[in-house]
Formats: structure tokens, sequence, C-alpha cells
């Protein structure tokens, strides 16, 4: 039973209600077990996603020529699909726009959705004369939805807290580029105005301390977590091939080259392996880097590249939906963190899902500790990389040996599930939220 509405609380974020996003399952998820804690949520959001029917939602487009080209496409296509009448309306829009498209990449060249602040700022004000708000939460994805938050807790005094997902600024960095400079100053803004400011790694809340002393105790660091995919977990049922299943996006800096190469040492000492190997890719496209690497490896052959998995309108599923179902379907899941800098601050949200899965996990990790020992701790293998005292090579070996021992545990005894629930939940995302939120309340009703 819904608690009767204790404090009204305005969610700022770009992307909501959007099928597959990490920046939108982040915000979503929480919102049942805010609306059971007492919160009334009204959201403002872009027109990307789709409309929410059981909290009050407004769907807002951007002030500048460039986002709204950007959210037209996502707006158009959703309605009539990709092809020529689709093609044909985006070339009158991109036609129509393009003088202020060409006059905002001048004065702003930065992420197209940088305008929707001011839609946002406006939208928000309106809603607060009608009814006060307790709480301005941004959460983003994109950094306008912070703009938005900062400039209405300045004009209403209402308390504002911003929630960061992926570091704002690249770890050991200087700022250089436009879009550079201004996730920086984002950041500057949030350190200083916020009244609770979160992080999601505890590294990336360690970095931004350090840039702006003035943070002190409003930041935070809080796993998001999800909640269990499933009531009832889907069956697991080992096959005749081992299959490796990997999820998600891929890069030119997070790609498959490093499984693909351990496979490559496996061929020379335990080709009987390699022949009983799949590796099942979930997602977008192939990044260039995979692609090259598959064309040219004798094991390329073990590489099924399945492709983006879309809502299916016979069963009602969204895509969401039948990939966790795969998930569960696989022998081994593998994560794969990336190379960048940035791996250092930030966690990938698919770890979360695939913890839920209780199948065995194969990561290769880029100079994050905690991830590594979140990922241990619930009894899966992670291989680190980029450490000084390891080579690529030695990495490789360590992949190649991780995936041997799994192959032969397969092969007698199977892998089953670890039957190990997830601690890192959604609802313990909100709890934790709750007690800050609360704890702020009370120093203000006191002040």
């Amino acid at each position: 039973m819904t608690a009767p509405f204790q404090q009204r609380w305005l969610i700022l974020a770009h992307a909501f209600n959007m099928d597959g996003r990490a920046a939108s399952q982040t915000i979503t998820d929480k919102l049942p077990h805010l609306r059971r804690a007492g919160i009334e949520v009204v959201v403002l959001s872009g027109v990307s996603g789709t409309h929410d029917t059981v909290v009050e939602h407004h769907q807002l487009w951007p002030a500048g020529p460039a986002g709204l080209r950007f959210e037209l496409r996502h707006v158009l296509r959703r309605r009539f699909g990709s092809g020529v009448l689709y093609r044909s309306l985006m070339v009158l829009a991109s036609l129509l726009l393009l003088p202020g498209m060409l006059v905002e990449k001048l004065l702003r060249p930065m992420e197209s959705s940088w305008s929707w602040w001011l839609t946002a700022y406006l939208k928000g004000r309106a809603l607060a004369r009608q009814q006060p708000f307790d709480l301005i939460y941004s959460t983003g994805g994109a950094f306008a939805a912070h703009f938005a938050g900062r400039a209405l807790k300045k004009a209403t005094g209402t308390p504002w807290l911003a929630e960061v997902h992926d570091p704002l600024v690249m770890p050991g960095t200087v700022p250089t580029t436009p879009q550079q400079k201004m996730q920086a100053e984002v950041e500057r803004i949030i350190c200083t105005d916020a009244d609770i400011a979160i992080w999601f790694t505890e590294q990336a809340l360690a970095s931004a301390r350090q840039r702006h002393p003035q943070l002190g105790e409003h930041g935070k660091m809080m796993l998001p977590g999800i909640d269990p995919p499933f009531q009832t977990l889907p069956p697991y049922h080992p096959g005749s091939k081992f299959i490796v299943g990997h999820f998600g996006s891929l890069s030119a800096t997070r790609n498959l080259v490093p499984f693909i190469e351990a496979l490559e040492v496996l061929q020379l000492r335990r080709p009987d392996l390699v022949a009983a190997t799949e590796l099942h890719v979930t997602g977008g496209p192939l990044d260039a880097v995979s692609a090259v690497k598959i064309s040219q490896s004798p094991v390329g052959t073990c590489v099924r590249h399945l492709g983006r998995i879309e809502a299916d309108p016979a069963t009602g599923q969204s895509g969401r939906e039948q990939i966790l179902r795969r998930m569960r379907s696989v022998d081994v899941l593998l994560l794969l963190h990336g190379e960048e800098r940035i791996c250092e601050e930030y966690i990938p949200s698919k770890l979360y899902e695939y913890l839920w899965m209780q199948r065995p996990i194969l990561a290769v990790v880029h100079k994050n500790p905690q991830m590594v020992q979140m990922l241990r701790g619930q009894g899966h293998a992670a291989v680190r990389t980029g450490e000084e005292s390891k080579t690529a090579g030695a990495a490789i070996l360590e992949l190649a040996n991780a995936v041997e021992k799994m192959y032969d545990h397969w092969c007698v005894e199977g892998l089953p599930d670890s039957n190990r629930p997830s601690p890192y939940t959604t609802q313990a995302a909100v709890r934790q939220l709750l007690e800050w939120v609360g704890l702020l309340t009370r120093n203000r009703l006191q002040n």
C-alpha cells in the first residue's frame, strides 16, 4: 500500500523511460520505491522516451536547434520507422534547422542536449509556483539536468540533490575542448551549490573532492544497483557448446580483442576448447577494432554477433526483458570494462544486471579496485589490466587461464547457478538516498 505523500520532489532526467538506456534505468527503477516511501514525484524529461502514466511526467523539447534535431530523430523513428518517410522528414527538418545549428555550433560547440536546461528550468519554475517542491533532484546523463537543478535552487530556494552517473572530468587530464570545459564547470557548480552530490564510485567521489574541497561532506558515494529482474529466475540449460555471452555496447576502447586473443592462446594448447566455444555478442554494432580482429583471427569463427534486441510486439517484452532472459541462457557472462582512464572511476551498469543472473561472470577490469572487489566478493573472476606490474601479455594469459578453468569445470561438472542474490539493489540505493535527504531536511528545520 502506498503511503500518503509526505514530500514532493521534482526529478530532472533528460533520459527517462528509454528502453535499454542506463541513464534511464538508474532513475526509473527508483520511482516505485520513492512512491512507497511517501514521495510524490514529478518528472521533467526529454521527448525521446515513452510517456509515463503512473507519475506526473512532462516531456520537454530543448531550446536549441541541435537539440531539436537530435530529439526529432528519435520521435520520428519511433512513429514512422526508418523508411523513406522518416528520411524525408529528417532532411526537411535538417534544412530548416541548419542556420540555427551553425550559429549554435559556433557559440556552444558541445553536446546537443545542453539547451534542454532552459526548458526544464522554465517548466520547473512554473510547476513550483503552482505547488512548491521539497527537493530538486537532477540526474544524468546529460549535464543539462544539473544546470536546470542549480537554476531552480537559486530561483526557489529548494534544496538540490545532484546525481552524477559518469565522471564529468576525465581522470588525470586537464579539460581543453569546449565540451570538456563545460563538464568541468558543471562539476564545479555541483560541488559548490548542491546540498547533496552523489557519485557512483569511491574514486569518482574522491577525485571530485580533491578538485573541489568545498564539496566536503555534501559529497556521497552510492552504488545504484538494480532490483531482482525476475520473481523466479528462468531455468538455465547447458547445451552442446560452451557459450560465453557479452551484452552491451562496444567501442574502440571497449572491444572484444582481449577475449579473442585469449582464445588464440588457447587454440595452441587446447584446440578442443576453442572448437567447443562460442562467443555470443548481443547489443549494438561491432566496433571497428573488434570487426577487424574477428576477420583476421584464426578463432574468428567462434564469434556470433546477434545484434541489438528491440521490443517484441508479439510478446510485449521490451528489449531489456529479452536481453535479461538471454543472459540467463549462457554458460559464462563476459564483462569488458574498457581501457580508458574513465574506467578508474566508472562501474558499468551491466555489472548489476549480471550479478542478478547468478551465472559465472568473467570480467576484464581496468584500474578499478572497487569493481574487482565487488566481483570477487560475489565469487566471480576478474582479470585486472592497466597495472604497472602486469604486462598486456600477462593479462591475456590470465584471461586464457580463467576461460580454460571455467571450460574444464563446465565439461566435468557443469557451471551451476551461484544461488547468491546480488546485494546491490535499487531498493538499498533508495534507502540510502532517503537517509541523506532526511538528514538534510532535519538540519534545515533546526537551522
